[in-house]
């Protein structure tokens, strides 16, 4: 799979799928909120399923 998520994009997802599954941990929240899962695995590969199927890039064009 090409990557098609941009820096930015991807650390916003890490934070924000960390602070979830960091509350889930602590019980704040449900047990839902370990779909902060999700999020961190896309950052970390680079890879959005979704913007795929959307047609979606956040990442920069590629130089030629």
């Amino acid at each position: 799979m090409k990557k098609n998520m941009g820096s930015l994009d991807r650390g916003i997802r890490l934070v924000v799928g960390i602070a979830l599954i960091a509350l889930a941990a602590t019980g704040t929240l449900g047990v839902w909120a370990y779909i902060g899962i999700v999020p961190v695995l896309t950052a970390a590969i680079g890879t959005c399923p979704l913007y795929s199927v959307l047609g979606i890039r956040t990442c920069p064009a590629a130089r030629a």
